[in-house]
């Protein structure tokens, strides 16, 4: 627990805020990168194939796992930006920063590594044993 406090001042407020949103730029990045590359290309031009000739079986399957595992990617990183505003959420409301099991304040080393933590790491680790 961080000294006993139950909430964060608003300087250290502002910090995690800027560090969230440089996050959530990154994650809308990484997003609009995978669908331009994965969404927008013909799989011949994705795969670099521009003349007549059709594909090869082979080619067109490894082609699909890569456009399927880009998807799958994209999808991840919108979990992540869902988990970025439901952060931007919690300190408009003034619960940012407060584990949802045990309701101590998560320490601040740990929400500058996952500044949309939810839990405090010794919640965290229960729950991954479980």
């Amino acid at each position: 627990m961080e000294s006993g406090k139950k909430k964060y001042n608003k300087k250290a407020l502002a910090e995690f805020k800027k560090l969230i949103l440089k996050r959530k730029d990154e994650i809308v990045d990484d997003i609009n990168h995978i669908s331009e590359d994965t969404l927008k290309k013909s799989q011949k031009e994705a795969s670099g194939d521009i003349s007549g000739y059709s594909y090869h079986m082979a080619d067109v399957a490894t082609d699909t796992y890569d456009r399927e595992f880009s998807l799958g990617i994209a999808s991840n990183e919108r979990q992540f930006l869902y988990e970025v505003n439901d952060a931007l959420k919690k300190i408009e409301e003034g619960t940012f920063g407060t584990c949802e099991d045990c309701k101590r304040l998560i320490t601040k080393t740990r929400l500058k590594v996952v500044p949309y933590a939810r839990l405090c790491v010794k919640c965290q680790e229960k729950r991954e044993k479980k």
